[in-house]
């Protein structure tokens, strides 16, 4: 993907996408945004803080000048150029480097400050203490760089943000701690200011992580794509050429099992596509000369010869690359309760300690008093019970519901998805298990039956391969036949003696014209009549009852597919909701976008490539482990097996779990109400203070743990 793309047809508005370094919370979104957007000749500038990029447009700016633009904010930007940009694993290899220095100097220093709490005094202490510092003070600068640079870039430009108070925290503890160690003092923290660090380096590891994982959703779809194709000259000589040097009207060969690298018109051939990557329908469709395929599908059964249309950028698949990435920015402008928290938490906390220090300066308690008073304000009012309100409830939440099934991808999806209250599901691999079977037509004679299963084992269509697997469970036995000849695009034929023996295509095999729009093929043995045989996927077992169950939640479930009408309609009638079909990857997202224009939050389920667009596009994500790993990485929750109630259940778990972080929040505001006067008044030593900081923060775990049987 390019760093700067053309978005309107004259010119005038480009777009240029930059990757940037420094964004930690909800904050930042609105100061990139709003800042870029007052820049001059900037038309728009929108965040996706999961990806960690901004896409601005603009009217022809030098990309230097962007980039100058986004350094005034106090961020670093770089043009982003693909794949290849490697800013995300960067940040994720210093943070398991910094987590790893923090973890093992605080198992030392809490070891050292067993003896302390021991009743060590005089030398023996001091020894203790000047020990802890040689561990702590250089783990300290090393692994508090993520949140001192964070918060000096924010100062720097006349801002805040949660790293500020945090950093202030630990360097002034340390700082005290030194002190009280060279003079000869009774308490220093060390160990608590090494344990803090690596507690919230862990929680922005995992942060990092989930941001990383998130990213690989649009890399997995375009790597399902061929990079090169087999371009037929005019002189009837063959190249392979990359994909982005094929232009339109060029022939491109593909040898039947081989994936499509082109979008195209067939020009010779006839065969099967497998079109599911695009669909989500497990059934392959004919190939013939007239027929319009697209890249990234498989060719089936024949070779193909077909005259490009588009390839590279211009294919329909990197279309919806694009849909996924732009409708994901939707996503990441959801702000997390803790971030929002954070806006107003910051400079209270700030504005508390200086008022410490300044007052008990003024009624003379000298430097050093007014300074303890002021850092166990600092400590008390630590953010680490506000930290923790939220990501402890997901996590414990987190592991109910992988126990029940679902494998929670994103930090902030419980949250969204309690606030759900609209629900779509797709049909094939979600509402049903996108196994096709058939279901009536096969022929009951036994000679019969086992010639069919003969036919059925020789090919490797996919409707062949689910006739022999129902046949085989029948304990049906092979008749060997003689002859055997694949005709591409049309079906199997072999002799039973003098008797012609046919499966395919209904109209190949003795002239049927079917009239449904259900997917069929036809068996004859000569002297005998023809068996049309029926093909359907069923849905899952338990469909009807988790239905009634989203029901009871209030929600009104729709089903959506790009099936055909007549297939939509007979199943939503049987699960008694609303079905819409033939939806394409554009018009799933178009309908989700506008129920929230019409202020609904959407829950979408869906397993293919077809729904990544719209996954990315809804307020929530859910897919089938069964599904596509772009339908798996573009869902926010992915559920295992063979059930459709893990659906409900998660609904229920995020709404328990949210409950749960409100009542956090109030454990932890009520916390500060109390504590934060006593050390104002001098009442708190630092290290009461580090305990009840402590304290708050297992209160608020405590709280939590009655999640572990949230997904009931």
């Amino acid at each position: 993907m390019n760093a700067v793309l053309p978005i309107a047809p004259d010119g005038d508005v480009v777009e240029t996408s930059f990757t940037v370094e420094g964004m930690k919370c909800a904050g930042c979104i609105a100061k990139i945004e709003d800042g870029l957007g007052r820049v001059p000749g900037v038309a728009s500038a929108r965040v996706n803080f999961t990806t960690h990029r901004v896409r601005i447009q603009h009217h022809h700016l030098a990309e230097d000048a962007l980039q100058s633009a986004i350094g005034a904010l106090g961020f670093t930007g770089h043009a982003f150029v693909g794949e290849s940009d490697s800013a995300a694993r960067s940040e994720s290899r210093a943070l398991v480097l910094a987590l790893a220095v923090a973890g093992f100097a605080a198992m030392n220093v809490m070891l050292l400050s067993v003896a302390i709490w021991s009743g060590a005094e005089g030398p023996t202490r001091t020894l203790f203490h000047w020990l802890s510092a040689m561990i702590a003070l250089p783990t300290i600068v090393f692994a508090g760089r993520p949140f001192f640079s964070s918060a000096w870039s924010a100062l720097r430009h006349g801002r805040t943000n949660m790293d500020v108070p945090i950093s202030i925290g630990v360097t002034l503890t340390a700082a005290m701690s030194l002190y009280e160690t060279a003079t000869g003092g009774r308490d220093a923290y060390f160990d608590g200011a090494v344990m803090l660090l690596f507690f919230l380096l862990a929680g922005r590891f995992l942060d990092s992580a989930m941001r990383a994982k998130a990213q690989d959703g649009v890399a997995a779809l375009m790597r399902r794509v061929p990079t090169d194709a087999l371009v037929l000259r005019p002189d009837g000589t063959t190249q392979w050429r990359a994909a982005s040097d094929i232009a339109p009207g060029m022939k491109v060969l593909v040898a039947a099992g081989e994936r499509i690298g082109v979008d195209g018109v067939v020009e010779t051939g006839s065969s099967d596509v497998d079109r599911s990557l695009v669909t989500g329908e497990s059934v392959p469709e004919p190939a013939l000369p007239g027929s319009q395929v697209l890249a990234g599908t498989i060719n089936l059964t024949a070779p193909l010869t077909i005259r490009t249309t588009a390839a590279g950028e211009s294919t329909a698949i990197a279309d919806i690359a694009r849909l996924m990435e732009v409708a994901s920015q939707g996503k990441s402008r959801y702000v997390r309760i803790a971030d929002r928290a954070s806006r107003l938490y910051a400079p209270a906390v700030h504005t508390l300690a200086l008022l410490s220090f300044a007052g008990w300066m003024i009624a003379g308690a000298g430097v050093h008093h007014s300074m303890m008073i002021a850092v166990a304000v600092l400590i008390i009012t630590c953010p680490c019970a506000l930290g923790l309100a939220v990501p402890i409830a997901q996590v414990v939440a987190a592991g109910s519901l992988l126990r029940a099934g679902v494998l929670i991808k994103d930090g902030s999806a419980l949250e969204r998805l309690a606030s759900a209250d609209t629900v779509l599901l797709d049909k094939t691999g979600t509402v049903t298990l996108a196994r096709i079977e058939p279901l009536a037509g096969i022929p009951q004679d036994p000679l019969e039956r086992g010639a069919l299963l003969w036919l059925a084992q020789s090919s490797r269509h996919p409707l062949s391969r689910a006739l022999a697997a129902s046949l085989e469970r029948d304990a049906v036995l092979p008749v060997p036949l003689t002859h055997l000849v694949e005709h591409p695009g049309l079906g199997m034929e072999a002799r039973l003696g003098t008797r012609t023996v046919r499966l395919g295509r209904p109209d190949w095999v003795d002239g049927i014209e079917t009239v449904t729009d259900a997917v069929t093929a036809a068996f004859a043995m000569s002297g005998s009549s023809a068996h049309v045989i029926i093909f359907g996927d069923t849905p899952r077992a338990d469909a009807p009852a988790a239905i009634a169950r989203l029901r009871d939640l209030g929600f009104v479930p729709q089903l959506v597919s790009g099936d055909a009408e007549p297939v939509v309609r007979a199943l939503a009638k049987r699960l008694g909701i609303v079905g819409r079909a033939r939806m394409s990857p554009a018009d799933k997202g178009r309908a989700i976008e506008e129920l929230q224009a019409s202020g609904r939050h959407v829950l979408m389920v869906g397993d293919g490539l077809n729904d990544g667009p719209a996954l990315k596009t809804a307020h929530v994500a859910m897919a089938p482990s069964s599904g596509s790993d772009v339908g798996q990485l573009a869902a926010d929750l992915v559920f295992f097996g063979d059930r459709l109630m893990p659906v409900p259940v998660a609904i229920v778990a995020a709404r328990r779990t949210m409950a749960v972080v409100r009542q956090n929040f109030a454990l932890a505001i009520g916390y500060n109400v109390l504590a934060v006067p006593l050390a104002i008044g001098g009442l708190v030593t630092p290290l009461i203070a580090a305990l009840a900081m402590s304290g708050s923060s297992l209160l608020v775990v405590a709280n939590a743990l009655r999640l572990r049987g949230a997904a009931r």
